[in-house]
């Protein structure tokens, strides 16, 4: 039997004769992506050997950090003291208007990724800013409560909600660590880094929803010092990197009363040669008249 939920406790919508059958509808996968390039294992494992760090920067606890990765490096985030989740965020490094969008990146291919999948920019430019090469955590998959790790779905915790919620100024929320690594980074008055931070992939967390009031749930996250989460770069990229004030995420967030842990940033050059054939992608071919022009 089919339960009907309603979020409006007060709702006087009365169920048609028909409810069964209109909630018998087939579900469709929003959008077809055979089109999209497979991702070649063997490209990115080869270009993966012999690879050398070429530089490292350690975010403190509930703080954020800035990095730069040339077109064709990787990069890894890496747990390094204890359990920690990162919010991040990416930019076209040549044009801070082109960043990550997470909503497209969800809808080509899943509520959390893993290796394999893309991280998209937002409209017009729609290409593939990096693409995850490997994930120490790909073994969790999806645990009893619907819940994966590194998450598309969740925005970032942000010192508005926490005001609204609990009526307290809170400085070093991602939103806020993310404002300010960005504003240093590039010199800018905040108000114009703020507007630049955008929704983040939130790396190393838990997540899903309730499956009775399908509520965003987190829980501690899994990972462990020694994981990571490595991309390669397919486009000159600036990266902002958050350590969330929730630490694990099992518990709270927006304060300081969780246990948190710095994040390692790690970038790497593949060895010379390993890279032939491949181009950085162009951005998406779309006219962009949409109906209004010629």
């Amino acid at each position: 039997m089919i339960k009907s939920f309603s979020k409006n406790r007060n709702s006087h919508a009365v169920e048609p004769k028909d409810a069964v059958e209109r909630r018998s509808a087939k579900p469709v996968i929003c959008y077809g992506v055979n089109a999209l390039p497979a991702f070649d294992t063997d490209f990115y494992q080869q270009a993966r050997q012999d690879m050398k760090k070429v530089a490292e920067i350690v975010v403190p606890p509930r703080d954020g950090g800035s990095f730069t990765v040339p077109a064709g490096h990787f990069f890894r985030i890496v747990s390094v003291e204890g359990p920690q989740v990162g919010d991040l965020n990416l930019w076209n490094a040549n044009d801070l208007s082109e960043r990550f969008f997470s909503g497209k990146t969800r809808q080509l291919h899943a509520t959390h990724v893993s290796t394999g999948d893309r991280l998209w920019s937002n409209l017009p430019g729609l290409r593939p800013m990096a693409t995850i090469t490997e994930d120490t955590l790909a073994w969790y998959g999806w645990d009893e409560d619907g819940a994966g790790v590194h998450d598309v779905i969740g925005t970032r915790c942000d010192p508005y909600t926490n005001y609204l919620l609990k009526g307290t100024d809170y400085n070093h929320c991602c939103h806020s660590n993310l404002t300010r690594t960005l504003a240093s980074a590039r010199d800018l008055p905040v108000a114009e880094a703020e507007t630049l931070v955008h929704d983040v992939l939130n790396v190393f967390m838990c997540t899903g929803f309730t499956r009775d009031t399908h509520q965003y749930f987190m829980k501690a996250s899994p990972v462990r010092p020694g994981d990571f989460l490595e991309f390669f770069a397919e486009i000159d990229l600036l990266g902002a990197l958050s350590t969330c004030p929730g630490g694990d995420c099992g518990s709270s967030h927006s304060d300081d009363q969780t246990a948190c842990y710095p994040l390692k940033v790690e970038i790497y050059r593949p060895a010379e040669r390993a890279l032939t054939g491949w181009n950085t992608p162009e951005r998406n071919g779309y006219g962009g008249q949409h109906g209004l022009g010629c």
